[in-house]
């Protein structure tokens, strides 16, 4: 399949590099840490744990894997680790010879992460693994009486650290109790943001004084639910930004075609007068945590299709309140904020415009609905603590 898919080429293409670079990297004698991460979201997501025990532990050599090219492409030059790879194809073989070479003195994997040929491998030699930030669901296999396999790979964790109650009952249910509730890591990584300089200095002179929307992460899904609101607020005073999960020129020049007020974007900036400009495209990587913090409305991409919703967490740490689409069932984040009032789910594109036309003419249900993200992410604050208190090295 990776002769027709270039994704998948580059992570058939990284695997065949990955034992060479571990030995290039690892010697036997080395103290090690062996962070794994399906893509990008989920490293985010373990990045808070990562950076605590390379700051308490700078005497262990750390190799982080990756799973998908999202993840693997964007953070390869990462200054945490001391070597980043993809992680092989899950085969007995396999998972001998990277734990062979890389001797982990302590495995944190994240979140979805079940390889059961190494987990299995794992526990056969007794090793330190953890799971954080981890979610179950009962249509799983683990939970099914034909997953035996992928049941007994779980054992391979000494210790599963899941995000609700929900996920420990379910591991209870199989007998595996060495389990504690200690919420999702998120909720710390997008505190620290809160912590740094966010300032962008081209937002700023793009944004000015007037009220800014911004679009983060979106799809074509979740263009068609948005452009047509964007290309009737011509005269009203209004900044866009849009920041797509796809910033590939065919897609951001599609994008840009489509939009019928003054668009410019992040790669044809210049010296141009910003300020001139109603819509801004981010087709560039990198700034969308700092660009939230300039939004008095979000909307975030994802749940308008079925590529999943991303992190709405980002957004909700500014005070801001949030929009986005209707495929969100699987996120316990987004219905625990609708429940509360801070976040608003939109099926249609009429749907979008009332909801988001409610927002930017009521201050005051801005500025409620932002206080309600903001506290939930500060009451959802230390998962972190928990998962570095059961680490013993």
């Amino acid at each position: 399949m990776s002769l027709f898919n270039t994704k998948l080429k580059q992570g058939v293409n990284g695997r065949t590099e990955t034992f060479q670079k571990l030995k290039n990297s690892i010697q036997p004698n080395d103290k090690t840490f062996w962070f794994h991460c399906a893509s990008l979201g989920e490293y985010e997501q373990g990045l808070p744990v990562f950076e605590a025990l390379k700051t308490k532990h700078p005497n262990y050599r750390i190799v982080l894997s990756f799973f998908s090219p999202s993840g693997y492409e964007v953070r390869k030059n990462t200054k945490l680790a001391d070597v980043v790879v993809y992680l092989p194809l899950d085969t007995k073989a396999n998972a001998k010879r990277f734990l062979d070479i890389v001797n982990p003195d302590y495995i944190i994997f994240v979140k979805y992460e079940i390889w059961p040929n190494v987990l299995l491998e794992i526990k056969k030699r007794q090793l330190n693994a953890i799971l954080i930030s981890a979610v179950f669901r009962e249509n799983q296999s683990f939970f099914k009486w034909y997953g035996r396999f992928m049941k007994s790979a779980l054992f391979g964790f000494k210790h599963i650290f899941t995000q609700d109650e929900n996920s420990k009952t379910l591991l209870n249910s199989i007998n595996y109790q060495n389990t504690s509730i200690s919420g999702d890591t998120r909720f710390d990584r997008v505190s620290n943001q809160l912590k740094v300089d966010n300032s962008v200095s081209f937002i700023e002179e793009f944004k000015a004084d007037k009220l800014c929307v911004v679009f983060g992460s979106t799809w074509p899904e979740d263009d068609k639910l948005y452009i047509d609101f964007i290309n009737n607020h011509s005269k009203q005073n209004i900044k866009f930004i849009i920041a797509p999960h796809n910033i590939k020129p065919s897609y951001t020049t599609s994008l840009h075609s489509q939009l019928e007020l003054k668009t410019i974007s992040f790669s044809e900036m210049n010296n141009k007068d910003l300020s001139n400009y109603n819509v801004f495209i981010m087709d560039t990587i990198g700034y969308l945590s700092k660009v939230y913090s300039y939004a008095d409305i979000a909307y975030v991409g994802g749940a308008a299709g079925s590529t999943g919703l991303h992190n709405i967490l980002e957004p909700a740490v500014f005070g801001i309140p949030i929009l986005i689409g209707e495929n969100h069932d699987k996120f316990p984040e987004a219905k625990k904020l609708i429940k509360i009032g801070g976040l608003n789910s939109v099926s249609t594109s009429k749907v979008f415009e009332s909801t988001i036309n409610e927002l930017i003419n009521n201050s005051s249900l801005r500025e409620k609905q932002g206080s309600i993200n903001k506290d939930y992410i500060q009451k959802n604050r230390g998962a972190v603590l928990q998962i570095l208190d059961y680490i013993h090295i």
